[in-house]
């Protein structure tokens, strides 16, 4: 079902492949600057890293979803 509406919005694999690539990236330019943050708000700087850092294993299982989709459909 999810599939199917990913499909039809245009999304590939490698979409979401390339998507959690880059949250890495954000995640760690996120740890970075949240050093610069003063005691009181560095904590809240470092959980939103520590969130987006959540992020990439889903959206490559994602991705490895609608590629195992379409080697499906074309057995």
């Amino acid at each position: 079902m999810v599939t199917k509406v990913m499909r039809s919005a245009g999304l590939e694999g490698w979409h979401l492949h390339t998507t959690s690539l880059a949250s890495v990236g954000l995640c760690i330019g996120l740890w970075i600057r949240a050093k610069t943050f003063d005691e009181e708000e560095r904590g809240s700087a470092e959980r939103r890293a520590l969130f987006v850092g959540l992020w990439p294993p889903m959206l490559w299982l994602m991705g490895d979803t609608l590629d195992r989709e379409v080697r499906d459909r074309r057995r």
